[in-house]
């Protein structure tokens, strides 16, 4: 275990925010799928490595891309449109949380204030986290808005207003992310970092104060079992 893994499980943050596409659902799935069957919509095959450089981008900027990779920008509208009708039908259609993470937001919500910060539309978020029982553990929903210019990950924005709204400064606080485009976004705003999922080729995994393979491990929810801050609500 590195020296930032012991001092992550030594100190106590006064808010958690999560990612939740690949983090608290397993949706990338879905994602990866959505964006399969909106390249066959248009008669198009995604080239080699997409889906890495796909992961955790906002839905526009994956739209985007889509139309880029395949030199169709003039198609960068309708793919977005699909990509987005295609993924709303498959979370709806089986919506599964990632191992432990049920068990790590219960024991969390019990004793600090919680914030979901994802590049999904709110209806997805909001849809897929009621569905799974957990909507009502997090005070906060945090997704790119242009009316408050949130803008999604990397920039740091969802996270800087996330702990904001937790009523926390950001260096008090702690992402849980399974992308790089997450961890950099959390980065930037000043959170530390708790990255889980595979583990990133190259040195990626050491932009994350710690790297868990996922959410389940014990020694993560031995932490947040033991984990409190004064004041923190009562278990609803």
């Amino acid at each position: 275990m590195s020296t930032t893994a012991h001092d992550l499980l030594d100190w106590s943050p006064e808010a958690v925010v999560f990612d939740c596409d690949g983090t608290l659902m397993d949706s990338e799935r879905h994602w990866q799928e959505a964006r399969n069957r909106a390249f066959r919509e248009f008669g198009l095959q995604p080239p080699p490595g997409f889906a890495e450089q796909a992961t955790g981008l906002y839905y526009e900027d994956c739209g985007r891309l889509m139309a880029q990779s395949v030199r169709k920008p003039e198609l960068t509208e309708g793919l977005t449109a699909a990509l987005l009708d295609h993924f709303l039908e498959l979370v709806t259609d089986d919506p599964v949380t990632m191992p432990g993470a049920a068990r790590l937001v219960r024991l969390l919500s019990a004793r600090l204030p919680l914030a979901v910060a994802s590049n999904c539309p709110r209806v997805v978020v909001e849809g897929s986290l009621g569905r799974a029982g957990l909507l009502t553990r997090f005070q906060h929903i945090v997704v790119p808005d242009t009316g408050d210019r949130l803008r999604p990950k990397p920039h740091p924005d969802l996270y800087a207003q996330a702990a904001r709204l937790c009523g926390v400064r950001p260096h008090r606080a702690l992402a849980v992310e399974d992308s790089l485009t997450g961890v950099e976004a959390a980065r930037s705003a000043g959170l530390r970092v708790l990255g889980v999922g595979p583990r990133p080729p190259g040195d990626g995994a050491t932009r994350a104060d710690w790297w868990l393979p996922a959410l389940d491990a014990p020694e993560l929810l031995a932490w947040a079992d033991a984990c409190d801050t004064p004041g923190a609500a009562p278990e609803p």
